[in-house]
């Protein structure tokens, strides 16, 4: 997601304070430093339903069922030192609005925990495996599940977004899926990068998996940990 805000008085400051709050993927120049040469983990092959192969890496727990650390209408397999954190939208949502400067902040946080008809259930850092960015689990309400219009809703509220390409498959857990590969483009810094994401339906609603990144080579990096989700995905 991108968000714009403006110098309105000192209130800055609460942009700040909002991406802290709900951990956003930013790295300082310090963090990047620490991840150049760094090995996401130790990575194996599996083969597909299409018969393709696809490196995963290396499990490190499980996420989505209850007692774990996101509780999830699916459950999957997390990449070895990748770090998971329940977020509770609904939560931080009236948190910032509650605030004193209630309205920006609101704004702020909608637009970090909502995209589209899914909002924010789960963030599993990568900087504890040596890379900067996010595996983000977004959830939609139940009675929307068809995986493919989720998906393309998702991306629509994406801004800068180019060369979209969606296909379906199954995951290793046998759930229906639909698939966004994409380029993200931040006009300000005149960069642009790879970002994946997939969708399922469940009874319970939408499930979305996000993967972005620094940049390309980030992206690149962490991809067999969204693997390892995709292959192992099921129903909670």
């Amino acid at each position: 997601m991108q968000v714009r805000v403006g110098t309105v008085g000192g209130r800055v400051a609460v942009a700040t304070a909002v991406a802290v709050m709900l951990g956003g993927c930013a790295g300082t120049a310090d963090d990047e430093k620490k991840s150049t040469g760094a090995s996401a983990s130790a990575k194996g092959t599996a083969v597909g339903e299409t018969g393709t192969k696809a490196t995963a890496a290396a499990r490190g727990g499980t996420l989505g069922p209850a007692g774990s650390a996101c509780e999830l209408p699916v459950s999957f397999d997390i990449a070895k030192g990748w770090k998971p954190k329940s977020v509770d939208a609904e939560k931080e949502l009236a948190k910032a609005s509650d605030g004193e400067d209630g309205d920006l902040a609101g704004e702020l946080a909608a637009a970090l925990l909502r995209q589209g008809p899914v909002t924010a259930a789960c963030e599993i850092d990568a900087k504890p495996a040596g890379n900067i960015g996010f595996l983000r689990v977004w959830k939609g309400k139940p009675g929307n599940a068809d995986a493919g219009g989720v998906l393309r809703a998702f991306l629509a509220a994406e801004k800068d977004v180019s060369e979209a390409k969606y296909h379906s498959f199954r995951t290793g857990g046998g759930v229906a899926a639909v698939e966004v590969e994409y380029l993200k483009t931040n006009k300000l810094m005149e960069e642009t990068k790879k970002e994946s994401a997939f969708a399922v339906g469940t009874p319970d609603g939408p499930v979305v998996l996000h993967l972005g990144g620094m940049d390309t080579q980030e992206h690149d990096e962490m991809r067999p940990a969204y693997d390892l989700a995709r292959q192992t995905l099921k129903l909670s």
